[in-house]
């Protein structure tokens, strides 16, 4: 005779009654793994709504920030440098004359400026970005132009034509690309006015040498 169990104790595994197959488990029953895809699909089906309100909130901070960097950070802004001390080494050397643009408008900026021994002289490198935005480099050197000239514009730089600046003997030269020059020979110095800027911005910065 076996003894008696607890009234509130239910078996942990029911037996059913003869002769019926044993219950799946919960996990395992057709109707929970149909709650369960209907959930699951419920989280995976988002509207275009939705998507396009989580897109704008993690756009808006990115866009507060590139203002702030813009607006009080001088972002894309570009660096001003003083040319004053390449022109002072420039003429310490005393290897040529030296010209310097006068009456530039305040739309030019400065943005890099240099004087160093190279192969066969020196070279006078002053960057330029000018009103509107463009590249131009004020080069002087007393290198000769033979070796000069290739360097600063590739082999394929070719004349085309004199350009009429304050009297002086200017030639219009092909640059690299997208680039157009000014080139002034002189006995001792070469001069070089090249960039993607436009041909009267090279003019203003050639005919503002003094």
């Amino acid at each position: 005779m076996e003894p008696a169990q607890p009234a509130d104790r239910v078996p942990a595994d029911p037996t059913p009654p003869d002769g019926q197959p044993p219950l799946p488990p919960a996990a395992g029953r057709p109707g929970a793994a149909a709650d369960g895809g209907r959930v699951a699909k419920a989280r995976s089906e988002r509207s275009p709504k939705d998507m396009a309100l989580s897109l704008l909130v993690l756009l808006v901070p990115i866009a507060l920030l590139l203002a702030f960097y813009r607006g009080f950070l001088g972002g894309e802004q570009p660096t001003v440098v003083d040319a004053g001390p390449a022109y002072e080494q420039a003429r310490a050397a005393n290897a040529f004359p030296v010209t310097e643009p006068s009456g530039l408008g305040s739309g030019w900026r400065t943005v890099s400026a240099s004087f160093r021994t190279v192969d066969d002289g020196v070279n006078l490198r002053v960057g330029y970005l000018t009103p509107e935005g463009r590249g131009a480099q004020l080069v002087q050197s007393n290198v000769p132009p033979e070796r000069l000239l290739p360097a600063e514009l590739t082999a394929a730089g070719q004349p085309q034509g004199p350009a009429d600046l304050g009297g002086a003997s200017w030639q219009r030269y092909t640059g690299r690309g997208n680039e157009q020059a000014l080139v002034l020979l002189e006995p001792n110095r070469t001069v070089i006015v090249v960039g993607d800027a436009r041909d009267n911005e090279l003019r203003e910065l050639a005919g503002a040498l003094r």
